[in-house]
């Protein structure tokens, strides 16, 4: 298990900067062997953090998205018919009575393994990322509850298929629908907020290490007045990273260099008509008058 410390510390090795409390809920994880479910806005950094964490720790990353009518075969496990049949027409000539058959054509060569299915028959645990938990329904928290309570997978023509490691499990929530309170028990919990100013900073430098102290300074505090206002989606890490990663493309040394450009530049912040409406020239002037 690794320390708070040692987390914080290997996640900055690979770009991603994550606070005390974040630190601390990834070595409980580890340490209880328990689900982290991590809340908050869209774009605040959730999925990054099982992606960085597997990348870290140099293990195998199992992603599973959830939608609306997720079901079992999509995310546990399915029988591959096609073969199946395929392997009744070859045995089909076969001297062989028919449970023999039936014991081959239900063997794992004929098993569809799913995210859930082959997060738990890894050799060594995988970072397993449960992506939007709550665009899935409450019948699949149902089905995922069983596999986060036992860590093993019923397959009634089969056996029970019994973890070879346990996983570390990060399931993501935007907080679209709330989820059931069987689910919250099972999980550690952690909020991630948008980061603060300092920490976004340090984030824009670990990606950016280039990038000129003045400018990443403007850059950080511009987004940050910009979550301020009322916008339809506010913008989150990867849209300050893109961004940063214009305006260094066009050279800007500043943000007022050349504000008719800079307020261009920000279809790569701002998402949906309204917000790009909203932010007139005007304000984005404004505000880059106060962050310079």
């Amino acid at each position: 298990m690794m320390t708070r410390e040692q987390v914080q510390d290997r996640l900055s090795e690979v770009g991603y900067i994550a606070g005390p409390q974040l630190s601390m809920a990834i070595s409980m994880m580890q340490q209880l062997e328990r689900p982290l479910l991590l809340e908050g806005d869209a774009g605040v950094g959730k999925t990054q953090v099982a992606i960085s964490l597997a990348e870290a720790l140099g293990r195998r990353l199992i992603r599973l998205q959830c939608y609306e009518g997720l079901d079992f075969s999509n995310a546990i496990y399915e029988w591959n018919y096609q073969r199946q049949i395929l392997a009744i027409k070859i045995l089909e000539n076969e001297e062989i009575d028919a449970a023999e058959k039936e014991q081959h054509i239900f063997s794992e060569d004929f098993l569809l393994k799913r995210p859930l299915l082959q997060a738990i028959m890894q050799d060594e645990p995988p970072v397993l990322l449960i992506d939007e938990i709550d665009r899935a329904d409450e019948e699949f928290e149902a089905f995922l509850l069983e596999i986060l309570s036992d860590f093993q997978v019923s397959v009634p023509e089969l056996h029970t298929i019994e973890a070879k490691s346990i996983p570390y499990v990060i399931l993501t929530s935007n907080g679209t629908r709330e989820l059931s309170d069987a689910l919250r028990r099972r999980c550690l919990y952690h909020f991630v907020d948008y980061p603060s100013e300092e920490a976004e900073l340090r984030i824009l430098k670990a990606h950016y290490p280039g990038i000129e102290d003045a400018l990443a300074g403007q850059i950080v505090r511009f987004v940050q007045a910009l979550r301020k206002e009322d916008l339809i989606k506010k913008p989150g890490i990867a849209e300050t990273l893109d961004w940063a990663a214009a305006l260094m493309g066009l050279k800007m040394r500043g943000l007022l260099d050349d504000p008719e450009a800079i307020h261009q530049t920000l279809l790569c912040v701002l998402k949906t008509r309204g917000d790009r409406d909203a932010i007139t020239p005007e304000l984005v002037g404004r505000i880059a008058g106060k962050v310079a």
